[in-house]
């Protein structure tokens, strides 16, 4: 029977989400600039991504993000007007509608993938380092915490001499 929580794995908990919540935040910002919602970023990503031999239908998508069936099409909806995806008939059962990235969607969706993949080369070390304390249960949050602070802080301190001068 697992024992409470303790404080290091409330922090280390809490420091992982921060990192998630960072990236995500940085996501998000990126998907805009580039035009999109969130959302529909994540959809051509979801269907760029989609494992060997998944058919690229609505369900599957809605299933790989977690998401409702009725929402997963909104999306597709909305990402087929501005020219991001493409249906198109399944080739046995032409009930069947399969999605597609058109050339336009593949790079946008190339672009911030490349964003993205630096994003992760910078942030992702905080990223795993935080994952693996949350997995250890805690050990060494506080640590840690002590000098992502230390860090934060000496940015702050550089940018208010920058600011100075």
């Amino acid at each position: 029977m697992e024992k409470s929580p303790t404080l290091a794995d409330y922090e280390s908990l809490a420091e992982l989400r921060y990192q998630i919540r960072r990236f995500l935040h940085f996501s998000e910002q990126a998907a805009r600039e580039a035009g999109l919602e969130p959302r529909q970023h994540q959809l051509m990503l979801t269907l760029k991504g989609l494992p060997a031999g998944t058919r690229p239908r609505i369900g599957e998508l809605a299933e790989r993000m977690q998401i409702q069936h009725h929402s997963t099409v909104e999306l597709v909806n909305r990402l087929a007007a501005g020219g991001h995806v493409r249906r198109h008939r399944g080739g046995e059962d032409r009930r069947e509608v399969l999605l597609s990235l058109t050339p336009k969607g593949e790079k946008i969706l190339r672009e911030l993938s490349l964003h993205h993949k630096a994003e992760l080369r910078t942030r992702g070390p905080a990223l795993v380092a935080a994952l693996k304390r949350a997995m250890q249960g805690g050990s060494n949050g506080s640590s840690t915490r002590t000098s992502s602070t230390r860090t934060s802080s000496a940015r702050t301190s550089s940018a208010s001499s920058r600011r100075k001068n």
